[in-house]
């Protein structure tokens, strides 16, 4: 197969109009050529930190979208489909990647769970995390979220770092708000990428210490705006998107960060380095570079200005060209779901004088500690409802109240809930809240707005995807945040992607788990309602 195409050299920092020779799915020879062509080519997209699951999608159907938007390979943190089925869920992405015919790199996740004070469905020992390590189709240590073990010694998190570094596989960190010495501890360690970083000062700190920041936009947790300025500091930076609800993955992928980074006057070369070839060379991954005797996995593009997809190859084969040429993949469920069905007696909040309010802000996985003294609920002053149900067992919900949401009806609730997916629901009543759980319960996973209707997506693998064509998931999904936008209320852009955080005990301020209301400053839980 031959293309001529204008070549987009990055490393060498080039455009010249080339004839690309393709042969046993590798580019056999890039000849320069005299002509006047109108289209360009170079490397395809690498999104260097995303987990899959929170697409809703199994990675088979994740590449059908990808590709539209001129990905061709992904590094996944198989972490949360980990929490719920261990190594067998674990299996179970690496297996369907496979059979895609798109290029997936898994990771070993050595958090799971995430911290000992909430309940998750499996356990990855260190043994577990050496085993992982060592075979050809696990390629990093997933991102160590257990910053504050790492700091201090924990020894299950050093042996699992430990195992990384025998291996010589790279180690990806998660470390929120981390500064000065401890972030020096964290580093020692061995930790080299962030995701986290959250504010300028923040990410130039840990860059001149040598940490890769890979600048993140996903559903919720959006950082290019604080972080952009250090694309034109540092160059081993990298673009990820973490999280990526179906809807805003029809709409783009890491194609979207490089038109606005040019757009802001970003030098071409070094975002184009972000997006193709700093995640390629960092994880040692067997993706193409456009180079002679690279694996052919490029993009044809109509021009500089708009980034247009015209054509995605992997491994020569054109995998789109306007339609998608990725077949189906048949799957059976896997799940973990025990609990039973609540009575609203299950959500009685108790009283007391004051309450810690879980401030949710938009666009950011961190929370605030908010004080009140207040009626509850207080919708007006959109003070609700917030619990986390043990999936796994039957026992009592926690309950909370959260600010941020802006729900002036109703309620929603999701089996999404990082890192161990409990069920987790915000409403302005206990009866809705309880109706909402309950749909979720009865399905085994899945999420759900209650008002005078019922909006609900089944999400039957392991209640984090959907075995479903992604086009549809992606339409169903749109159909339940527009209708808790526009008719339940809520003002937040993400509502499900946030409300998915609200559990994630490992980012400040607080957070809650299925066992309670938790402080991640100190890592102890807070007392003072009784939850």
């Amino acid at each position: 197969m031959e293309i001529k195409a204008n070549l987009i050299d990055i490393e060498n920092q080039k455009i010249y109009p080339a004839k690309i020779e393709i042969k046993n799915q590798k580019i056999n020879k890039i000849i320069k050529i005299d002509e006047k062509l109108d289209t360009f080519i170079l490397p395809g997209f690498v999104d260097s930190h995303i987990h899959i699951e929170s697409s809703m999608l199994i990675p088979s159907e994740f590449a059908k979208i990808a590709v539209k938007h001129g990905t061709v390979a992904t590094v996944s943190d198989p972490h949360e489909i980990a929490n719920i089925l261990g190594i067998k869920g674990v299996d179970f992405m690496i297996e369907n990647g496979k059979k895609s015919g798109f290029k997936f790199y898994f990771g070993a996740s050595p958090c799971v769970p995430a911290t000992p004070f909430e309940t998750s469905g499996d356990i990855l020992t260190p043994e577990d995390i050496k085993n992982l390590l060592k075979r050809d189709d696990i390629y990093y240590l997933s991102e160590v979220m257990n910053f504050p073990g790492v700091i201090n010694n924990d020894e299950d998190m050093i042996k699992k770092i430990e195992y990384a570094k025998q291996v010589n596989k790279p180690i990806d960190g998660h470390s929120p708000g981390l500064r000065g010495s401890d972030l020096d501890k964290y580093l020692k360690a061995g930790i080299q990428t962030d995701h986290e970083a959250f504010s300028y000062e923040e990410g130039k700190e840990k860059a001149q210490k040598g940490m890769i920041i890979q600048i993140r936009e996903g559903s919720a947790a959006k950082n290019y705006e604080a972080l952009h300025p250090l694309i034109d500091e540092f160059d081993n930076l990298m673009f990820c998107s973490d999280d990526k609800h179906p809807n805003d993955l029809v709409k783009g992928h890491i194609n979207q960060l490089v038109i606005r980074a040019i757009k802001d006057n970003h030098d071409l070369f070094r975002v184009l380095k972000m997006a193709c070839i700093n995640p390629v060379k960092h994880y040692n991954l067997d993706v193409g570079l456009l180079r002679e005797g690279d694996f052919a996995d490029f993009i044809e593009i109509s021009s500089l200005d708009d980034f247009k997809i015209l054509r995605t190859f992997i491994n020569g084969k054109c995998v789109y060209d306007g339609d998608v040429y990725f077949n189906d993949v048949e799957v059976e469920n896997i799940n973990n779901f025990k609990t039973n069905l609540k009575n609203i007696e299950d959500f009685k909040l108790p009283k007391c004088s004051e309450y810690h309010i879980i401030d949710a802000i938009e666009g950011e996985l961190i929370t605030k500690d908010e004080i009140k003294h207040t009626n509850i609920p207080n919708v007006d002053e959109d003070v609700l409802y917030i619990s986390v149900i043990n999936r796994y067992k039957n026992t009592k919900p926690a309950i909370a109240l959260v600010n941020g949401f802006g729900l002036k009806r109703g309620a929603i609730a999701s089996s999404v809930a990082h890192d161990s997916h409990n069920i987790i629901a915000v409403g302005c009543d206990l009866e809705s809240l309880t109706k909402a759980v309950n749909i979720v319960i009865e399905h085994k996973g899945g999420i759900c707005a209650v008002g005078d209707e019922v909006k609900f997506l089944p999400l039957e693998i392991a209640g984090l995807m959907s075995k479903e064509n992604g086009i549809k998931v992606a339409k169903k999904y749109e159909e339940i945040d527009k209708y808790t936008k526009d008719v339940l209320g809520s003002k937040l852009n993400a509502p499900f992607m946030t409300l998915s955080f609200m559990a994630l005990l490992v980012i400040p301020e607080i957070k809650l788990s299925d066992k309670g209301l938790f402080d991640a400053r100190s890592f102890h839980f807070i007392q003072e309602c009784g939850v």
